[in-house]
């Protein structure tokens, strides 16, 4: 099933890819979790073009983008803490494509990276926001609950998260 996906490294020149498949992925995902305020905020926060070069330039951020059948499908953005310590900080993929296995896909596409590039052992994180319905996903692929997060990130706006974690050895 999955030779119909690849994955590609992403550059800055993807920036605009990125933000067009946020827009499709973000709605589905979070509509009815976050207010359209909230929304609006963090999609123009976290996904306007010169914080997307922040992120891959000086944030040490590695994106990849996921395509179905050699169309962009989702992406996945990893953040190196240190050597032994990586963060999923996007896994995305286009609602309608849920449960094809394209989630499978990019997480294990981003650990295989991380073993190719990290010294052993080393921890995944990711964080989920606790009404999303992929927190019982990342559980099945074997992430483990590692407690929850309250993050302020700005303007009264919180990221209500549970925190997951992975080891790999």
């Amino acid at each position: 099933m999955n030779n119909m996906f690849s994955i590609r490294k992403a550059t800055t020149d993807d920036c605009q890819l990125i933000q067009e498949l946020a827009d499709k992925i973000w709605w589905p995902t979070y509509g009815a979790i976050l207010s359209k305020e909230q929304s609006d905020y963090m999609l123009d926060m976290m996904y306007s073009t010169a914080h997307l070069h922040q992120q891959m330039n000086e944030l040490h951020h590695q994106y990849f983008i996921i395509f179905k059948d050699d169309k962009p499908a989702g992406y996945l953005s990893i953040e190196t803490v240190d050597s032994h310590l990586y963060i999923f900080q996007k896994v995305y993929s286009l609602p309608e494509l849920h449960g094809i296995g394209i989630g499978r896909f990019i997480i294990e596409k981003g650990v295989e990276y991380l073993k190719s590039i990290a010294p052993h052992p080393f921890t995944v994180m990711l964080y989920v926001n606790r009404e999303n319905p992929a927190y019982g996903f990342y559980k099945h692929v074997g992430f483990k609950d590692d407690g929850t997060r309250d993050y302020d990130i700005g303007r009264g706006y919180q990221m209500n998260d549970y925190i997951l974690k992975m080891e790999i050895d």
